[in-house]
C-alpha cells in the first residue's frame, strides 16, 4: 500500500512538472517576441538618431563655413566703404587719449 502511494506522489509530481513546462514554453516565447519588438523598436530609435546626428553635422559645417565667409575682413571692409560710406582713418584724423589711474579729487 505503502509503495502505491509513493508511485500515485511521483505520479502527481510528473504531471505538475509536465503542467509547469507546458505553460513555461508559450510564455517563454511570448517574452521573447516582445523582446525582439523592443530590441527592433530601438534599432529604429537608434538609426534615426544617427541620421539626425548626421544631418545636424553637415548643418554645423555649413554654419561655420558661412561664419567664416561673412566675418572676413575683406567683406567688412568692402561694406563699410560701399553700403555705408565709410573710408579709413588717415593719420590726421586719429586723436590719440591716454587716460591714467591716477585720478586725484582737488
Amino acid at each position: 500500500m505503502k509503495r502505491s502511494t509513493q508511485l500515485h506522489a511521483i505520479d502527481i509530481l510528473k504531471i505538475i512538472l509536465i503542467s509547469i513546462c507546458t505553460l513555461a514554453i508559450p510564455a517563454l516565447l511570448c517574452l521573447y517576441a516582445v523582446r525582439t519588438n523592443q530590441y527592433s523598436a530601438l534599432t529604429r530609435e537608434i538609426s534615426q538618431i544617427e541620421r539626425e546626428e548626421a544631418e545636424l553635422i553637415e548643418e554645423n559645417k555649413r554654419l561655420v563655413s558661412e561664419i567664416s565667409k561673412l566675418s572676413s575682413a575683406e567683406r567688412i571692409e568692402k561694406i563699410a566703404t560701399e553700403e555705408l560710406g565709410m573710408h579709413k582713418a588717415e593719420k590726421e584724423d586719429i586723436i590719440r587719449v591716454e587716460m591714467t589711474g591716477d585720478k586725484k579729487d582737488e
